[in-house]
């Protein structure tokens, strides 16, 4: 589906179907007016006799109308002005989308006059239609002997006044490749684990780096692990035929000395829990497990799309926990890259023993930021539900700009504290440190175990096990989420740097 932005009179554009917005108690918008008075008050007429009251994502269809060149008008409601918040925006889009699908139409412009958010933001309100609209496009059908018919809608056009129109245009760039990168990890997510295992998200990240020369691409195989003394991942894999594998894609648009920004996500491509076996209730959506690295990738994909002028590099540590003859027990004590043991009293805390030897390993990178993200802790859905990311960390600006990049890009993230009071409950009697904390909070004393091993860098951690999959019914499947956030996050990046670089050359 191709986004375009288009100017010009709304009654006289050529479209399959246009849209345009009534408001709260019927109010027109200034394009449903100018349909109004081309049609000599026809809408007007309607919205008179209530057929359409402009609640909002309340829908009217409407054939060849008088004065107006599109073969179809939809009216949708736009709601009250002070409503218009990110919710009620999704609702309006997907409402549209609906009617879109039910007619089989290849093309729609959509003329919303700004008025689709309660905030001013002319970049923000076409990227949130252009990712909301691919959204609600996607479909699975990668192991399905009977492919899905695609949607015919090939032409999304978004119509903005003229002075706006480079903003709109910007915004669709990112849009596109932010909603590449989610159907990326939507894909990678809903995969099983006998088709999408480490070796499999290795063989992506080649394809990847094959794809632009920007991106560079190394896998570091258990020999390798084994010599750089990762015996906290290598650990987690020991009962699977499956190979672990540490993948790391670099992504280089900035100088070679510029500090790269660091993203880390857990690959864990099925978990059974291990010996600590889990029940067997819902636990096939553990192939959901590696959704942490399916942002990375995901994310990977959209900022070498954007072509964003910073150094980013994603690791992913990828593996799979099985129980065996082989797997590690409860009671295990293993050795970290760290150089820190760990005595494992739960093979199902996995993916902290994955991610710390792979935080471990990043330092080499002398990074600006690191974050991590995780399907790490069902405490995580007990506590936030499947709205928002666990966002932990002690460091408050990186914190604060997550949280703002989450808030924009409509991907939020709620801060739980990281206090040193919960360390203690990770005190082991026969190791340096024991997977799992003694007294609920699992959430943050998954978090006070990350943090052990990321001293020598400002770090984040993202818990994204209520978000990063929808269970149940039609909308069971990935969600691509993270992908929105981590991409704004390393826009600002970029245009942090763009700035302190432009503020230096004018200094001299």
């Amino acid at each position: 589906m191709d986004f375009e932005i288009v100017n010009g009179s709304v009654v006289s554009l050529e479209t399959e179907c246009l849209v345009i917005g009534i408001e709260a108690d019927a109010q027109l918008s200034p394009s449903a007016a100018a349909v109004d008075q081309a049609s000599h008050g026809f809408i007007s007429a309607l919205t008179a006799a209530g057929d359409i009251k402009g609640k909002t994502a309340e829908t009217l269809l409407l054939q060849k109308i008088d004065g107006v060149t599109a073969k179809r008008i939809l009216l949708v409601g736009l709601g009250k002005a002070d409503e218009r918040h990110d919710r009620n925006q999704k609702k309006i889009i997907k409402a549209i989308l609906a009617t879109v699908k039910s007619l089989s139409l290849t093309g729609i412009t959509v003329a919303l006059d700004g008025l689709i958010s309660e905030q001013d933001d002319t970049y923000r309100q076409v990227r949130q239609i252009a990712q909301v609209a691919t959204a609600e496009l996607y479909q699975y059908d990668q192991t399905k002997s009977k492919k899905a018919d695609p949607y015919v809608i090939a032409r999304f056009e978004i119509h903005l006044a003229d002075d706006v129109t480079e903003e709109g245009e910007g915004a669709l760039v990112d849009a596109t490749a932010i909603a590449n990168g989610m159907n990326v990890a939507r894909d990678l997510g809903n995969l099983p684990g006998n088709v999408c295992t480490p070796s499999y998200l290795a063989q992506q990240a080649i394809e990847l780096a094959n794809q632009y020369d920007s991106v560079t691409c190394e896998i570091l195989d258990e020999d390798a692990m084994e010599q750089l003394g990762m015996g906290s991942l290598l650990s987690v894999g020991r009962g699977s035929d499956e190979p672990s594998r540490l993948i790391v894609v670099k992504y280089n648009g900035g100088d070679a000395d510029m500090q790269p920004h660091v993203l880390v996500g857990k690959g864990i491509t099925f978990d059974t829990g291990g010996i600590s076996l889990k029940p067997g209730a819902k636990m096939d959506e553990m192939k959901y497990d590696m959704c942490g690295a399916a942002s990375v990738m995901g994310t990977m994909n959209a900022v070498a799309e954007m072509e964003l002028p910073i150094n980013i590099i994603g690791v992913i540590a990828s593996a799979e926990n099985m129980p065996s003859s082989n797997a590690t027990k409860p009671g295990d004590i293993v050795t970290s890259m760290s150089g820190q043991t760990i005595e494992i009293l739960n093979t199902d805390a996995e993916g902290r023993l994955v991610l710390c030897d792979a935080l471990s390993y990043v330092e080499r990178f002398n990074p600006k930021t690191v974050v991590d993200i995780a399907t790490l802790t069902g405490a995580c859905i007990v506590a936030l539900g499947n709205v928002a990311s666990g966002l932990l960390t002690n460091d408050d600006e990186l914190a604060a700009e997550l949280t703002l990049a989450g808030d924009y890009a409509d991907d939020r993230t709620w801060r739980l504290p990281l206090w040193d009071d919960y360390q203690e409950q990770l005190d082991s009697n026969f190791a340096d440190i024991a997977n799992i904390g003694t007294g609920g909070a699992g959430t943050i004393t998954a978090a006070c175990f990350l943090s052990r091993f990321t001293k020598a860098y400002r770090w984040a951690h993202l818990d994204i096990a209520g978000i990063a999959w929808n269970s149940g019914g039609k909308e069971k499947g990935a969600t691509g989420r993270c992908v929105p956030l981590l991409s704004q996050y390393l826009l600002n990046q970029a245009a942090e740097e763009v700035a302190d670089e432009d503020e230096h050359d004018h200094a001299h």
